[in-house]
């Protein structure tokens, strides 16, 4: 009886342990379920969502005239949730109605697969119901737009499963052109040119969106649960979209006909130091030419284009005049145990400084410098940072190089030092910068800041205008830069000048520089003969309008190398163009005094005999084909054509009066 007892009080016991037991599980429960439920179930969702980050549309980049040279495209990844509530209601009904006339469509629509292949792919998923399917990835708009009116599709994300993701995608519009000043905006690298001076604005606010993770790694968006992003702001540059098709075409056949290693063509706006088109060009191991550095801003021994500054510090401190002689030595002058040579030996001796200059002497500029400036170098550097030689211009594009200018206090000064420095050896400027000095004489001794983009937009509102900048009013005195632009022009056109040749028989003035620089090649320094080859100058010459710079890198051991013949083609290329362009849309120049005429414009390119209005015909006799069409042509006359070569005779008499849409013969020989 004892033990019987005994049993049952344990029994007892025990009963009456898991009784609270359970009870304390059940209150643990309802206390996680009501008190805590929020806290727990927060911590769930924290753990199977996350917010992500929405990518703002990035601003357009356009040409001044409006152009697109770089945009977003919007490109759309298609999904299917086929656990839809309103795709699975009533067992199905809304898909299988849909499912057959939806899957000829998307094959009609894609035409990757059939549309017996698109349905067993939709019918696999709903049985699978797989909640994330990728469908499509990168769907063109036009291609989004008409998936959007498909059966099914149409009636919304809810009820039928369908969800499109857009990706934008950075698309050029024009391709090569300016592609390395306009720039690159990637997803895994440093952006470059424009697109990375310029990011901050471009990219905009990025939004976010709540995501939930579901199985295979995929995830799903929370409906509701977005932050919008805030698209970036437009930029609009000073390009000139047919400028620079000008200047890239003109580059790359002088690059193509030399073989050369790379090149470079930029041209400003003179009054305003607008950048209207900039061309980079860098020889691929294929033998074609495509934008791989922005060789513009780069900064090289200039060469013989230096020679415009020493000028300028030589006539501004009235340590020279145009008249003053040099003995030129025959092309050849040593000096501290090395040689100064010219470019192309001569055989001159004693010159005037202006033809030493139409030369490009080396000698004459070196010996100038020596007489003049070696008791204190300081005088000639100090001209050269006055002319903001030795700091870069500003441009806005990151990436400019920081020029040298060597000072007695260099550590790489020497005794020849100075006689280098006046041809343009000694020294590393930009080509953008040497251009900015040569603007400056083209435009009375103001000297412009030179600038690539105008405005700022956002959704076609002006947010920032950039007016041109004025980094110097006067570079030098009027007498200085009457001296400086007659020894420019000399060289185009008088007999001794390097680019007389260039140029003789164009129907406008041009005043510019000829460079032949020789350059090392890395660890080889100068043993592969290497040479940097230039011209700078601005057109028409009595009436400025752009001012433009030529640099090619030759070919190891290239035959033909000196600036004239391999730059100079290019300048004149670039200059025809925007030359019978002018004349063509009838434009005005203004001239030194600030007045405007298309009288002056066409005197200004008239050659002599050629009258200096547009009420009589001109004279063409003597130029070549193309020159002659553009003058005639210009004028609204109708030209008739005989032979081949320059002019020799034509129909009506230069100087009769013209009359409207009036025919002419022109016989060549």
């Amino acid at each position: 009886m004892e033990v019987k007892r005994d049993i049952l009080w344990r029994v007892y016991l025990c009963f009456l342990g898991i009784v609270a037991l359970s009870l304390v599980v059940l209150g643990k429960a309802f206390y996680i379920q009501r008190v805590q439920g929020a806290y727990w179930k927060g911590l769930s969702d924290s753990l199977h969502q996350k917010f992500v980050e929405l990518d703002a549309e990035r601003g357009t980049i356009y040409s001044e005239d409006s152009s697109m040279l770089s945009t977003s495209i919007p490109y759309f990844n298609i999904y299917i949730d086929f656990g839809a509530d309103g795709l699975r209601e009533k067992n199905g009904k809304r898909f299988t109605e849909n499912v057959d006339s939806l899957s000829g469509c998307l094959a009609n629509l894609f035409g990757d697969k059939t549309a017996a292949a698109y349905r067993k792919i939709l019918v696999k998923g709903y049985k699978n119901t797989d909640r994330y399917y990728e469908l499509q990835a990168n769907v063109p708009f036009e291609k989004y737009q008409k998936l959007r009116d498909f059966p099914l599709v149409r009636q919304g994300r809810n009820k039928s499963g369908f969800i499109a993701e857009v990706v934008n995608k950075r698309l050029n519009p024009f391709g090569l052109l300016a592609n390395r000043t306009i720039g690159l905006a990637r997803a895994n690298a440093q952006n470059v040119g424009l697109e990375r001076t310029y990011d901050t604005l471009l990219k905009g606010e990025s939004g976010r969106r709540l995501v939930r993770y579901i199985a295979g790694g995929a995830y799903v968006p929370v409906e509701g649960s977005e932050i919008e992003s805030e698209n970036g702001k437009d930029v609009v540059t000073t390009i000139d979209v047919n400028i620079q098709d000008i200047a890239e075409n003109a580059l790359q056949k002088g690059l193509t006909e030399n073989e050369a290693e790379h090149g470079t063509c930029i041209i400003m706006e003179v009054a305003t130091g607008k950048i209207k088109a900039i061309a980079n060009l860098g020889r691929q191991t294929d033998g074609s030419y495509w934008e791989d550095l922005n060789y513009a801003i780069r900064a090289t021994e200039p060469g013989s284009t230096f020679k415009l500054a020493t000028m300028l510090s030589l006539l501004e401190d009235k340590k020279i005049s145009l008249n003053t002689t040099v003995n030129l030595e025959g092309g050849t002058w040593k000096i501290s145990n090395r040689t100064v040579y010219d470019a192309e030996q001569h055989g001159k001796y004693v010159v005037p400084v202006k033809e030493a200059f139409e030369l490009s002497s080396n000698v004459g500029m070196a010996k100038l410098a020596v007489a003049n400036y070696s008791s204190n170098p300081n005088l000639f550097i100090d001209h050269l940072r006055k002319l903001h030689l030795d700091k870069p211009t500003g441009i806005d594009l990151l990436g400019e190089s920081t020029p040298v200018i060597i000072t007695p206090r260099s550590r790489t000064w020497s005794a020849t030092a100075l006689p280098w420095m006046a041809f343009g050896y000694e020294v590393l400027i930009s080509p953008l910068q040497t251009l900015t000095l040569y603007n400056a004489v083209a435009n009375n001794g103001r000297m412009m800041k030179p600038y690539l983009v105008s405005s700022i937009q956002e959704n076609g509102i002006l947010v920032k205008q950039n007016e041109p900048t004025a980094m110097m009013e006067k570079i030098c005195s009027d007498e200085t830069l009457r001296q400086l632009k007659e020894c420019l022009e000399g060289v185009c056109q008088e007999s001794e000048g390097t680019a007389m040749k260039v140029f003789r028989d164009a129907f406008y003035k041009v005043a510019g520089k000829t460079g032949t620089a020789l350059v090392a090649n890395k660890s080889r320094g100068y043993a592969d003969h290497i040479y940097q080859s230039s011209f700078v100058g601005y057109f028409p010459a009595a009436a400025p309008k752009y001012t433009c710079i030529v640099v090619i890198k030759t070919k190891p051991f290239a035959k033909v190398y000196v600036g004239a013949k391999v730059a100079g083609p290019v300048f004149r290329d670039v200059a025809d163009h925007l030359m019978s362009a002018s004349l063509e849309a009838g434009l005005n120049y203004a001239d030194s005094a600030g007045t405007t005429s298309q009288n002056q414009l066409f005197a200004s390119v008239s050659q002599p005999g050629l009258p200096a209005n547009r009420q009589t015909v001109p004279d063409v006799k003597g130029m070549g084909l193309k020159d002659a069409l553009y003058v005639l042509e210009s004028m609204n006359m109708k030209v008739a054509v005989k032979g081949s070569g320059r002019v020799r005779t034509q129909s009506v008499e230069p100087g009769s009066p013209l009359q409207k849409k009036e025919s002419i013969f022109i016989q060549l020989d």
